[in-house]
């Protein structure tokens, strides 16, 4: 294991990913209690959601702009998901139908995509990717908690054994079948995320998709396969996408990625600089090592100078590298 020049220590996440922060309190037995679940709503506060994943915002994009339970409609809504309770306040997602303006005009995310729009109010709505990493620690577990939840019944409205349609239970965290009563709940994929160093630990090997912008530039990924331990999964999907045989493999952390339902855990790992890099035909465009000083010059924001544009805050991709150059 290559220790950090700077300290003598591993390199570490510096603290938890932006989509892994929350403050909220979830409650099962809570979740099972309709009387309780009413008088959670009268008190409570809304997040809405429409179905591309956008919520109103304020003026800055670093707050949700919460709506009153009750300026939504008295009883609670059968559509409505519990996303946790704070002190005396309970915090809900509902799905929202807004009416957009026709033209943007709010700045494009770290990628260069365009998630948010502004409403006929007035109203700026953006999306988890675009400003998940804006928010505050309970306003980023909300909104994650919410398209987590709003994804997974978008993708389960039938089930699963005998293709009835499903209804909601447990205030949005459960399914019933309306056919044979099964319960369904909600699912999460998991996939390895992975800082592959040299053994010097100076050079990041990163790689490009096709469909990405030019430049653009992150670490590795893949998802776990049936039956596979998460180690495992490291040294086939490394090797499936760029060729490298790694070794040291090392946890450093997690984070939730509803987009749909995963959830991405990160590890770093070493290998061979010298050895050819061998790319996955149709799923990375481009692979090469980068030295510690263009990574940091490509968040200083000369990332153009260097052909290196990295992702964006919201990804735990974004925290590995940091962490890996010593930020």
């Amino acid at each position: 294991m290559t220790a950090d020049t700077r300290t003598g220590e591993p390199f570490r996440l510096a603290g938890p990913p932006a989509l892994s922060r929350t403050t909220t309190v979830r409650d099962e037995i809570v979740r099972k209690d309709p009387a309780r679940l009413d008088e959670l709503w009268r008190g409570g506060k809304v997040l809405l959601l429409d179905r591309t994943g956008r919520t109103p915002v304020t003026g800055d994009a670093t707050a949700l702009a919460l709506r009153h339970a009750s300026a939504i409609q008295a009883d609670r809504p059968a559509e409505a998901s519990l996303l946790g309770e704070q002190g005396e306040v309970a915090y809900w997602s509902v799905p929202a139908a807004e009416p957009m303006r026709p033209d943007p005009v709010v700045p494009p995310n770290a990628w260069g995509l365009w998630p948010g729009a502004v409403s006929e109010a007035g109203e700026q709505w953006h999306d988890l990717r675009g400003i998940g990493a804006l928010l505050n620690d309970t306003d980023a577990g909300l909104l994650t908690a919410a398209v987590a939840l709003a994804n997974w019944h978008a993708r389960s409205r039938y089930c699963a054994k005998c293709a009835h349609p499903v209804t909601r239970t447990c205030a949005g965290w459960a399914a019933k079948c309306t056919g044979c009563d099964r319960e369904e709940y909600p699912r999460t994929d998991p996939a390895v995320i992975v800082l592959i160093h040299d053994d010097e630990d100076e050079y990041v090997l990163l790689a490009r998709q096709p469909i990405w912008p030019p430049d653009r530039y992150s670490v590795l990924a893949g998802f776990v396969e049936a039956g596979e331990s998460l180690e495992a999964c490291v040294e086939r999907e490394m090797e499936e996408e760029v060729g490298a045989k790694v070794s040291d493999i090392r946890y450093l952390g997690s984070q939730p990625w509803p987009f749909p339902r995963s959830i991405m855990i990160a590890f770093a790992a070493q290998a061979d600089r010298t050895a050819d890099v061998h790319l996955a035909e149709g799923e990375i465009e481009d692979a090469r090592w980068f030295t510690r000083a263009q990574v940091r010059t490509a968040f200083d924001g000369g990332g153009e100078g260097v052909g290196l544009i990295l992702p964006g805050p919201t990804s735990i991709a974004h925290h590995m590298l940091r962490a890996w150059v010593g930020e």
